[in-house]
């Protein structure tokens, strides 16, 4: 918010790029939409862009913020703020269950490091019934991998993981210059809300993931290789799947089936 602070330099090991651009960041406040009666969890506020927004029409606003340099400017910025509580953690560590107040659930938001996005995702969906959504800015590669369809070069084991538990949507893109530094690559804002009912029904996720992570391991490979070791060509028949069928092709729908048959066949 204010440049003239004395910042400490973006840190390569913690993945920073710190948002600047005002644009940007009115259009990010927007598709967010916070209200009065919300708790906002913003993960890696950094410089503070979007914290100062939200502080403004937020209910409770958390910030989980890994850089220890950067909380005790945080707390100097924001003095002020009644309605801030700053946590100076790693957010895949974190435990969110000791945020909500009551029976409320968690809006989450935040520029995400692209070195742990994919690990802090599924971190966040182990706890996804104290989550309403989540708002993250990500790399355009990432985003567009969690939203591709089936037959996409860019479908894949997020794809999957990421669909069967949360709508998802791809909301607009960032240029690298909203940025300091500017990252090497696009950035886009992602909008994810958590299931109540799971695509194809529910299933052990450890089975489903193992069996997706097995099935993409090579995917140039029909489905009857890559899982030759799980499902056999009968049971892909009676799923209606087509053996010489490749990986990227298969629905959510179709590999949820498989791992519910999967858990059904390993039952004593």
């Amino acid at each position: 918010m204010n440049e003239s602070r004395p910042y400490p330099k973006a840190r390569k090991r913690f993945g920073q790029n710190f948002l600047h651009d005002e644009a940007v960041i009115a259009d990010i406040i927007a598709a967010i939409s916070p209200q009065k009666d919300q708790h906002i969890v913003e993960i890696g506020p950094g410089r503070g862009a979007l914290t100062g927004w939200l502080l403004e029409d937020a209910g409770r606003l958390d910030v989980i913020e890994l850089d220890r340099d950067l909380v005790p400017i945080l707390e100097r910025q924001f003095s002020s703020a009644t309605n801030l509580y700053i946590h100076q953690a790693d957010a895949l560590e974190f435990d969110f269950s000791v945020l909500p107040q009551q029976d409320e659930k968690l809006r989450v938001i935040g520029n995400l490091p692209y070195n742990i996005t994919t690990p802090l995702l599924f971190h966040l969906l182990e706890q996804a019934p104290l989550i309403e959504d989540m708002c993250f800015m990500l790399q355009k590669e990432v985003v567009e991998r969690i939203c591709a369809a089936p037959g996409n070069k860019s479908y894949g084991r997020l794809s999957v993981m990421i669909q069967y538990q949360c709508i998802v949507e791809q909301l607009f893109i960032v240029p690298p210059t909203a940025f300091d530094p500017p990252p090497k690559v696009e950035s886009a804002i992602i909008y994810l809300q958590p299931r109540t009912q799971f695509v194809g029904g529910g299933v052990c996720i450890k089975t489903l993931s193992n069996l997706v992570t097995q099935a993409f391991s090579q995917r140039r490979k029909t489905i009857a290789n890559t899982l030759k070791n799980s499902v056999s060509l009968s049971e892909l028949e009676v799923q209606g799947i087509d053996p010489k069928q490749r990986p990227e092709t298969l629905s959510v729908e179709q590999y949820v089936s498989l791992a519910q048959s999967l858990n059904a066949s390993n039952k004593p």
